[in-house]
This record gives C-alpha cells, sequence and structure tokens, in this order.
C-alpha cells in the first residue's frame, strides 16, 4: 500500500468524528485537523463513496442521518442574512399538517441571489419592517436558524395568501389561537407591519366570538 493511501486511511477516523462532533463541517474546518490537503480530499471522498458521509454542498458535509433535520441549518449557512418564513416557519412552529419539499426564506430584496440546488429554495423578498420585525433566533443542530416568530408568520400567510392558499393562513390562525402562541396584542402588531389588518379582522372577531 503506498504511503499516501495510508495517510488517507489513517485520515478517516478524525474527519469522520469531527463532522459528527460538528454536526455538519466545511472544508475550512476540516483544515483545522492538521491533514495534508491530498490525505484530507480523499479520506472525505472515500467517506462520501462509503455512505458514512454526504455532500450537502460544494464543500460542506454532514453525518447522513441529520441531513433532513437540519435542512434549515444548512439554508441558514447558505443565506446568512436568510429568515426562514411561511409554510417552512408554520412547520418549524408545527403549526401546519404540510411538509414543505422547498425551504421558504425570506430575503430583504437588496439581498437578491439564485436559489441553492440543495436544499431546494423558494425565496420571498420582503423590505422594510416586513422583513426585520418578527424574527427569532432558535439554536438547531449545527447552528443557529433565523425564523419569524408566530404571530409574525400568520401575518405573512394572510399577506401572501394567494401563493399559499387562504386555507392555509386559517389553519395556522386557528391552531395558533389554539394553542395560545400569541395575543391578540401581537398578532395586531405583525398584521399592522404586513399591512394585512383589514384582511385579518373579520377572521379574528370570528375566532375570539
Amino acid at each position: 500500500m503506498s504511503k499516501s493511501n495510508e495517510s488517507s486511511l489513517a485520515a478517516l477516523r478524525p474527519v469522520e468524528q469531527y463532522v459528527k462532533r460538528q454536526k455538519s463541517a466545511t472544508i475550512a474546518g476540516l483544515r483545522s485537523l492538521g491533514l495534508s490537503r491530498p490525505s484530507l480530499y480523499r479520506a472525505i471522498a472515500m467517506l462520501v463513496a462509503q455512505g458514512r458521509l454526504v455532500r450537502v454542498e460544494r464543500g460542506l458535509y454532514q453525518p447522513p442521518s441529520k441531513i433532513e433535520v437540519d435542512s434549515w441549518v444548512v439554508v441558514q449557512r447558505q443565506y446568512t442574512k436568510g429568515v426562514v418564513c411561511l409554510l417552512s416557519a408554520l412547520a418549524f412552529h408545527n403549526l401546519t399538517t404540510q411538509s414543505p419539499r422547498k425551504v421558504w426564506l425570506a430575503l430583504p430584496k437588496s439581498a437578491w441571489r439564485k436559489p441553492a440546488s440543495y436544499p431546494p429554495v423558494r425565496l420571498v423578498h420582503l423590505s422594510g419592517q416586513g422583513f426585520t420585525t418578527g424574527i427569532d433566533e432558535h439554536s438547531r443542530p449545527g447552528g443557529i436558524v433565523r425564523v419569524y416568530s408566530v404571530a409574525k408568520t400568520i401575518a405573512d400567510c394572510f399577506k401572501f395568501r394567494h401563493q399559499i392558499g387562504l386555507d392555509v393562513a386559517l389553519e395556522s390562525l386557528r391552531e395558533g389561537w389554539r394553542e395560545r402562541r400569541f395575543t391578540l396584542e401581537e398578532l395586531d402588531r405583525m398584521a399592522r407591519v404586513c399591512r394585512v389588518q383589514a384582511v385579518m379582522r373579520p377572521y379574528i372577531e370570528a375566532l375570539v366570538a
């Protein structure tokens, strides 16, 4: 066996353990292991071929069991200014029975970019307070995810009701109220930010009657 192959095999375990500890790892992070560049790249290629690592995107790797769970983290790494919104925010908050195939992500209008190939992303561009208001940060395996609060998400659903469906917006409103996930004051503030107070008013009045 050549020395290069021996060094690559010796690198398999530390590379795999590092990725498992970090939940996801970049090439830059893996270089901290002190391996030579050829040994590192060969070790990664071997682990991917054996199914022990999954290449999420160029230069980003995760254990295979983490891909679906951490798709929000992967998207957040790709779009550092992004905020999980609409259908994906509803799923994050467990306020819908739907499981969106794409990650819905809000970006400021000045940050337009082509959607990444993995995970599949649906970009929504917001501006002003409509983008900056109601952002919460949640710790997930592998990093922090920025997601709109329950009240902001529901208001956004009414704002984008023609894209996601009024039935989805109404379901989120009913479930959020039933589970006491927001106050009327919070909801009114977010409805005002999203400029949907008039749209939401009859549904809220019927809900609390």
